[in-house]
């Protein structure tokens, strides 16, 4: 495993208005996830190692599913998990919003390992209606508003 010494994750949401799709990508360090997934469940896991279980991945969806959620428009709109990869140690999580005919504006809400590590920081790049946007979110600062 790599030691790294700073805290942070970068996810790209893209609206693909001819698949009426927000496409998301996720790069989170797997050993901080792990850490966050122990910490909010008493469970040990091991995501994106050999010893990966089942499991593992239900709780990986479940924390996606409470620390990460997209409005668009002003309307919650749950994600689809598509599927996860590892590089090194990091984390590559692929999920999918279907049924968007138009995007305004898109608020984010992200805490994923802010409950740990304080100073971790999410980084946010959007692609929306051909206009590049970013937002950082932080333990402070959990959520914003891309445009």
């Amino acid at each position: 495993m790599t030691l790294h010494k700073f805290y942070v994750a970068i996810y790209q949401i893209n609206y693909a208005p001819q698949k009426k799709m927000i496409q998301i990508t996720t790069r989170i360090f797997s050993d901080d996830l792990n850490d966050a997934l122990e910490f909010k469940y008493k469970k040990k896991t091991h995501i994106g190692t050999e010893k990966e279980s089942p499991e593992d991945v239900v709780l990986l969806k479940k924390y996606l599913a409470d620390k990460f959620t997209i409005k668009v428009d002003g309307q919650f709109k749950p994600m689809n998990f598509l599927s996860k990869e590892v590089e090194n140690n990091v984390l590559i999580c692929y999920l999918n919003i279907k049924d968007i005919s138009k995007v305004k504006n898109i608020e984010v809400q992200n805490s994923i390992i802010t409950e740990i590590y304080s100073e971790q920081q999410n980084i946010i790049q959007s692609k929306l209606n051909g206009e590049k946007d970013s937002l950082l979110l932080t333990s402070e600062k959990t959520n914003g508003m891309l445009k």
